[in-house]
């Protein structure tokens, strides 16, 4: 029984090591990005998270910061701003939080290694229609020294990133 298991194996071992590696097939590359040169964030939803009112707001409002900072729209217009029905091309920014943990400031203060604070957020860009051009779920984190709500800074700056690179129509680097 040991010899035909033995034997089993090392055929195995021979002939796997002598087939041709197996091909993937060629992946199309993403169609190009539609540029703007406007983008409105609406309010960053958490229907399935119980997520606390300090880090929607903070979620928000980093995020707004970061895309102004960032640079490449003329305009960056929250959620209800009329203004933002004129813009021809505009882009729209959905984000729902799928997972929350709050960590433990006094934690990764004393230890650094315990007490990390991470949001994961599905970000969905659209065209003024509401057609779908560009999914993401994108993390942020403190996972060392910080607050908190640093976590919300760390997404910010990745989601406005992405939209810097995939829609800004005027880069600015």
């Amino acid at each position: 029984m040991k010899r035909t298991l033995y034997i089993t194996t090392l055929a195995v071992l021979l002939l796997g090591s002598h087939a041709a590696p197996a091909r993937l097939p060629a992946q199309a590359a993403p169609p190009p990005a539609k540029k703007a040169s406007a983008i409105q964030v609406l309010m960053i939803t958490s229907d399935e998270i119980k997520l606390p009112a300090e880090f929607q707001i903070s979620l928000y409002e980093n995020l707004i910061q970061q895309l102004e900072k960032q640079g490449g729209f003329r305009h960056v217009y929250r959620e209800g701003d009329r203004n933002a029905d004129g813009a021809a091309d505009l882009v729209v920014l959905h984000s729902t939080v799928r997972g929350f943990k709050k960590g433990s400031e006094m934690a990764r203060n004393v230890t650094t290694v315990s007490g990390k604070t991470s949001i994961d957020v599905h970000c969905q860009f659209t065209d003024k229609d509401g057609k779908s051009v560009l999914e993401r779920d994108l993390n942020g984190k403190v996972q060392f020294f910080g607050g908190n709500l640093r976590a919300t800074l760390d997404f910010a700056k990745k989601a406005a990133k992405l939209a810097h690179d995939n829609f800004a129509a005027n880069p600015v680097s």
